[in-house]
């Protein structure tokens, strides 16, 4: 499978109709696949051959979805970078996956200098702006002076992209997801989202993000319309969805609470939503009783995944959010797993436990990850036994539902955000004031989850939040930074291996609480 022959087809069975939408500009599908085009063969013209790299850092837009087509269309791969990173942190990313193209966008530029400065295999920079400035090469001009190239047939096992995910050994990890993993997502997702030609998505989370950028592929292969906003504000995105008629939308839990919640939501005509669909983590009874209320014909329905599975691997359906419904007992589960995914429990021997015991869920499907960039013994790990290791813990009922318990891996979702907490205490044990700390996940009424740190500090030392919340910020993305600190005096609680016991630290946070996770 190619992911560029849903693009060709829809050119060639909608090309005069709209495809592609962003801040007043508005493009055909036979524009948007000429551009793809015109895009693929400037960028081999800038040294991409069959494999290479183009990164992308740059907050959602008309082009940014273009990205997702035109380094696959010249026989590349593309390699998103997450915005909220620290810049070494986007250094690291493009070092590791060896890019020779960047495109940018004008929020972003005044980083290249130094990223170019870690990252030698940069060739060129381009602007994806309307209209080009400085030294960076003009996108719109490269698109005007090219001729469109052939689609270099490039599918099936190739790599299509590389999306970087935390990392627990404090290094994130470049997911290979291939054109088959794709596809194979986006086939399931006109089944389970039901997606349908006439849909119109609005692109709201970060197309850098796998839960966002997904979409692009399954809009595409549905032939639907892509309405782009540059990122999630509930303002923006009620305007947008009564002005162009939107009917698909996916949040997080985080985002549809301030979404209905705000003062005017009442003010707009949102009658043309079939379907919001969430992810990341539970969506709360009261807040679906709300939903329900206000937008009673939109369908909802959970999607639970990894970036490692392209991203989903089991869906909650809409009768399971209905509360009148049979089914509604089951609205704090993750679903049931979707067309093509074989999921399980298993124990630490990798053998089924039985319907209703914790184990660990195990995905195998055409969707599973080819690999991790430059880590084959991670991939190895990972994968072993033909299962994709998911690092959460939970269990299968009778019916087949997939329950979340707690996370095997020490991760944290804040708001649709991953934040490895090895990743973080990597950084705190830096400082030179700390001894020992441990990072978890305490519940917050926002954000589903927020970081919070225990500091142990060395003898005739110590540090405040203040400082701590500097030295991080330097060195992580925003959203990784301890919201709150705990400094204890006393060693903290450890294992007989000499494993700080995180259960412990977790419990008078979570106590009272049907899960230990948000």
């Amino acid at each position: 499978m190619e992911l560029t022959q849903a693009l060709r087809r829809a050119a060639l069975l909608k090309g005069p109709q709209l495809a592609l939408e962003f801040d007043g500009e508005q493009f055909t599908w036979s524009a948007f696949a000429d551009r793809v085009a015109r895009l693929a063969a400037a960028y081999r013209s800038l040294g991409m051959g069959p494999g290479d790299r183009v990164a992308v850092l740059a907050v959602n837009s008309g082009r940014y979805v273009e990205q997702f087509f035109a380094p696959l269309w010249g026989g590349g791969m593309m390699v998103p970078i997450n915005t909220r990173w620290s810049v070494p942190e986007m250094i690291y990313a493009l070092e590791d996956s060896t890019p020779v193209l960047l495109v940018v966008d004008a929020q972003h530029s005044h980083l290249v200098s130094d990223l170019l400065k870690g990252a030698p295999s940069i060739r060129h920079v381009i602007l994806a702006e309307p209209q080009g400035e400085g030294e960076l090469l003009d996108y719109e001009a490269l698109i005007a002076e090219a001729a469109p190239a052939p689609d270099a047939g490039r599918g099936g096992d190739n790599v299509a992209a590389i999306f970087y995910t935390g990392g627990t050994t404090g290094r994130s990890k470049g997911v290979m997801l291939t054109h088959d993993n794709l596809f194979f997502n986006a086939l399931a997702g006109l089944s389970n989202l039901f997606f349908h030609p006439n849909t119109v998505h609005i692109h709201t989370g970060p197309l850098f993000h796998m839960a966002a950028g997904a979409r692009i592929y399954t809009t595409t292969v549905a032939m639907g319309r892509h309405v782009v906003v540059p990122g999630f504000d509930p303002l923006t995105v009620l305007k947008t969805i009564q002005e162009k008629h939107v009917t698909h939308m996916v949040l997080a839990p985080t985002m549809l609470n301030m979404l209905v919640n705000h003062p005017d939501f009442q003010d707009y005509d949102l009658s043309s939503l079939e379907l919001l669909s969430y992810g990341a983590s539970p969506m709360a009874e009261a807040l679906i009783r709300k939903i329900i209320e206000l937008v009673p014909q939109a369908k909802i329905v959970q999607s639970y995944g990894m970036t490692e599975l392209s991203p989903v691997a089991t869906s909650l359906s809409p009768e399971c959010h209905w509360p009148d419904h049979p089914l509604f007992s089951k609205v704090t589960s993750a679903g049931q797993p979707i067309f093509f995914c074989d999921v399980r429990i298993v124990d630490e021997g990798d053998q089924d436990v039985p319907r209703g015991e914790i184990g660990e869920i195990v995905v195998r499907g055409p969707n599973v990850m080819k690999g991790y960039w430059n880590k084959p013994e991670l991939t190895a790990e990972a994968l072993r036994g033909g299962y994709m290791h998911t690092g959460d813990a939970g269990y299968m009922d009778e019916d087949g539902f997939v329950f979340l318990v707690d996370r095997v891996k020490d991760m944290i979702i804040s708001g649709g955000e991953n934040v490895f907490s090895a990743e973080v205490e990597d950084v705190l044990m830096k400082h030179p004031a700390v001894l020992e700390c441990a990072v978890i996940g305490i519940p917050d009424e926002k954000w589903g989850e927020k970081v919070h740190a225990i500091v142990r500090f060395k003898a005739g030392e110590a540090a405040g939040s203040d400082d701590l919340t500097a030295h991080c910020r330097s060195l992580l993305g925003g959203y990784k930074i301890p919201r709150s600190f705990d400094f204890w005096t006393d060693p903290l609680p450890q294992s007989g291996a000499g494993k700080i016991l995180k259960s412990e630290l977790r419990k008078p946070f979570w106590d009272r609480k049907d899960r230990g996770i948000s």
